[in-house]
């Protein structure tokens, strides 16, 4: 098994672990941007200790960053910050699973950016994977509640509006970071990631602090003061980001996107499980259009 398989699906267990918490934080009444900050902040000082340590036991020194690589990695951050903006806003609007699936439009649309940036196609098998896995999410997100109504109510509404959006700044953001990566041209997968990872969460800390004595006076101090959820935001938004980074660096992201979609699974479990939400017969046959499409990754690649 190649090795960016395991580390994808270990991003997608952590990062919906990630999702939890920063769902149960907007349950503090922290508000969007607050709730975002929290993951950032927390895992940016925990990263750059990391690199640091990881140079140090190497012996290796830091590269020189080329325009390119800033240009790919601040894209990337700034898409990534609205993208869990948009997310985070959902939880308002669906329930914590149906969020979650909105975003997941992300796949085929990283496949068509990672393309035109980049020029990174995909093969027959990976396309036939991201397509089955397509329909499972497009059957997981037409709800009962937006079947009753008019078919242009469920098209054109806040919800489906919030999650198109998140989908196409999550598949900047993933074109961004595995440009980054490349731009940075080191033969250790594990720096490129390391590094990328460490320079974008900074930039996103302060851009995001910036932002919130701007706009939002006092919540940088609710964030600081609800430290015990929001240090464990930190915490896994590290171990899933750097999952994330690591497996941009080892394959093509429309890939690693698709697999990812196992997370969709993950959430059902934790929405079942932890939230004690109802699951229906309509949304276990398109947990099974998600499995086969992660299957046939997997067999194809």
């Amino acid at each position: 098994m190649a090795a960016w398989i395991p580390i994808t699906l270990f991003a997608a267990l952590v990062q919906n672990l990630r999702f939890m918490l920063q769902r149960h934080l907007k349950a503090t009444r922290l508000s969007t941007a607050g709730t975002t900050f929290a993951r950032f902040v927390f895992s940016a000082p925990l990263v750059g200790l990391l690199v640091g340590a990881y140079l140090a036991a190497t012996g290796q020194v830091l590269p020189a960053f080329t325009g390119a690589f800033w240009a790919f990695a601040l894209v990337g951050g700034l898409a990534q910050i609205l993208a869990t903006m948009c997310v985070v806003a959902l939880f308002s609007h669906r329930n914590f699973a149906v969020g979650i699936t909105f975003k997941k439009t992300e796949v085929l649309q990283t496949a068509l950016v990672s393309f035109l940036v980049l020029g990174e196609g995909v093969s027959p098998g990976g396309l036939a994977a991201i397509l089955v896995g397509f329909a499972g999410v497009v059957l997981l997100s037409d709800t009962p509640l937006a079947r009753g109504g008019r078919w242009h109510r469920r098209l054109v509404n806040r919800a489906a509006g919030l999650g198109l959006a998140s989908g196409v700044l999550f598949a900047i953001s993933a074109t961004g970071y595995r440009g980054a990566t490349l731009a940075l041209g080191l033969d250790d997968p594990v720096l490129r990631a390391a590094l990328t990872l460490a320079v974008v969460t900074a930039a996103q800390s302060l851009a995001m602090a910036a932002w919130l004595a701007w706009r939002e006076p006092g919540e940088l101090g609710r964030v600081l003061r609800h430290w015990r959820v929001a240090g464990l935001v930190g915490v896994t938004s590290m171990l899933g980001s750097g999952a994330w980074f690591l497996a941009f660096t080892l394959q093509k992201a429309a890939y690693v996107k698709a697999l990812g979609q196992v997370e969709l699974i993950f959430s059902f479990l934790a929405a079942t499980f932890v939230f004690r939400e109802k699951t229906t017969p309509r949304e276990l046959i398109a947990m099974g259009l998600l499995t086969a499409s992660v299957l046939i990754l997997i067999l194809t690649l």
